[in-house]
């Protein structure tokens, strides 16, 4: 069991027969009664969101998440196909479990998938990526002082935002987080 105090984000931990992942955690204390804790969880199971509020004192069941090395292999349908990179053995991660990083996913990159019981729950990307931009409007001389920023299509076809000096066939660092323009790759 571990304390709602020592919830921070990226915690797992079972919630009525569910595992949830804190996305965001919020200690209120509210004048001369107890401390709450707020916290926005997701179900890892059904991708559902929710808040709820502890008492401070409470504890909730924590989990133990195995995690794999994995290689990203295709797209299929709402699936991708990912293989171990220890036993070889491919396996399919529904779509909505990656989310929004699935758009920064390009063939024979190397994830970690977290398991629990046997069924993935998360694929982690690497936090910095380099991509090659396939379209945007071309570059000027003299646009490398100020923060003007332009729209640019990488290689797996999600859009981002990246100065004006960029053009198309270079390459480029993104932050798969935020889906941020980091800098120029070397």
């Amino acid at each position: 069991m571990v304390e709602v105090t020592q919830l921070r984000a990226g915690t797992v931990f079972e919630f009525e027969g569910a595992p949830y992942a804190v996305l965001r955690y919020e200690h209120v204390k509210m004048g001369r009664g107890t401390a709450t804790i707020k916290v926005k969880i997701r179900n890892l199971k059904s991708g559902a969101t929710i808040e709820k509020a502890f008492i401070n004192g409470a504890r909730v069941q924590d989990i133990f998440l195995e995690k794999r090395k994995a290689t990203y292999l295709y797209k299929q349908g709402d699936r991708q196909i990912f293989m171990d990179t220890d036993t070889y053995e491919q396996f399919e991660v529904p779509q909505d479990l990656i989310g929004e990083q699935a758009k920064f996913l390009k063939e024979g990159m190397e994830v970690t998938v977290q398991l629990y019981e046997n069924h993935a729950l998360s694929v982690l990307l690497p936090l910095k990526v380099i991509f090659r931009i396939e379209e945007t409007e071309p570059g000027f001389r003299g646009n490398s002082v100020a923060n003007i920023y332009k729209e640019a299509t990488i290689e797996t076809g999600a859009r981002i935002k990246v100065p004006m000096f960029i053009n198309i066939g270079e390459r480029v660092l993104v932050n798969t987080d935020t889906g941020e323009y980091v800098e120029r790759a070397k």
